[in-house]
């Protein structure tokens, strides 16, 4: 999986192809309106007026997220001095600075690009769909013994091949689930390592994650006993990961209570979950609307977009809402309502 998304000029998000919108193979929240960067830009105006810091984006896809938010908070008079942008593609960095190019250049000076975490840092941490694109295990559990299953070459084709697990950090993870008698699912090792990276470096500020995923409780269901590895391609869910690798998007739902077991692991406060609807109303979306002219084709263009934000059976339940924080209030702006981090 690691391979197949991120392996040098091969990759997926190494290669040069159109990956959001309507020309890509799927469209995130900060492509649907502008309006989710505006209201990401109200809790990061709290941070920001909180702790005096700065705005590190991890994984900034096509831009578009950071400048929203970016003209949200200059229209309140409160920009940070840099928004850091840790972009591992350079096919997307160039885009990312293109786009601020073509309609924000004067925000460009604010921009500072990363190939690593920077050694400390004081203000927001954002991560919209980062979780989920991160290369996972694939895990069977099988009449009371854990197999990772693994990719080999059959007569020159991706097969599967599973192999006893006996001991290391895969087996010792998976050992502390037990969701059936013949049972397939992901592990992602990745995301606590991230977590507990980021945890070393934040002085003060607030981590703020958005992607869709469960608690634990519910990511090993018993009836979600093939686990959630999904490839994305040209706006289909296909089930097959071998579908043309490095064309096509592998991904993950995200496992929210082993994200939050390793922030409290390494010392940061866990300061809200919740579904995507519950912080988007929390943070101000529909003020923001209100904002607009009701009869402007712009508010019935940003009205759908919205519902389909906010709505259970569409991104507003799968999607969840997760933040992590050291030395900053514990009621967070977004989290004011809707509390599940009795779940996790």
């Amino acid at each position: 999986m690691e391979l197949a998304l991120y392996a040098p000029g091969l990759g997926y998000y190494a290669g040069g192809s159109a990956k959001f919108g309507a020309a890509g193979d799927f469209i995130t929240a900060p492509e649907m309106t502008p309006l989710f960067g505006r209201t990401l830009a109200q809790t990061g105006l709290r941070v920001l007026q909180e702790t005096g810091g700065d705005i590190l984006e991890l994984g900034a896809g096509s831009g578009r997220l950071a400048l929203d938010l970016l003209r949200e908070l200059e229209t309140r008079q409160a920009l940070p001095m840099q928004y850091q942008i840790l972009e591992v593609s350079p096919d997307l960095q160039a885009r990312q600075r293109a786009l601020f190019e073509t309609e924000a250049p004067h925000l460009l000076e604010r921009l500072v690009w990363l190939d690593r975490l920077p050694a400390s840092f004081t203000g927001l941490i954002l991560a919209n769909e980062v979780l989920d694109a991160m290369p996972v295990h694939l895990v069977r559990w099988l009449s009371g013994e854990v197999f990772e299953r693994g990719v080999i070459d059959q007569a020159g084709e991706f097969a599967w091949q599973d192999t006893l697990l006996l001991d290391g950090p895969l087996h010792q993870a998976a050992s502390t689930i037990e969701p059936g008698l013949d049972y397939l699912s992901e592990i992602n090792l990745a995301a606590p390592a991230w977590i507990n990276s980021l945890a070393q470096r934040l002085e003060r500020g607030v981590i703020l994650c958005i992607d869709y995923g469960f608690p634990r409780g519910e990511y090993f269901h018993p009836q979600r006993d093939s686990g959630t590895l999904r490839v994305h391609y040209r706006h289909h869910s296909l089930d097959d990961p071998f579908y043309l690798p490095g064309l096509c998007d592998l991904t993950a739902h995200v496992d929210f209570s082993a994200v939050a077991n390793a922030a409290a692991k390494s010392g940061l406060q866990l300061l809200g979950y919740t579904s995507q609807a519950n912080y988007l109303l929390n943070a101000g979306l529909l003020d923001l609307m209100m904002e607009m002219s009701p009869m402007s084709t712009d508010y019935l263009r940003a009205a759908a977009t919205v519902q389909k934000l906010l709505q259970p059976s569409e991104m507003g339940e799968l999607f969840k809402a997760i933040a992590f924080g050291r030395g900053v209030t514990q009621n967070l702006h977004g989290f004011e309502q809707g509390d599940r981090r009795g779940a996790l």
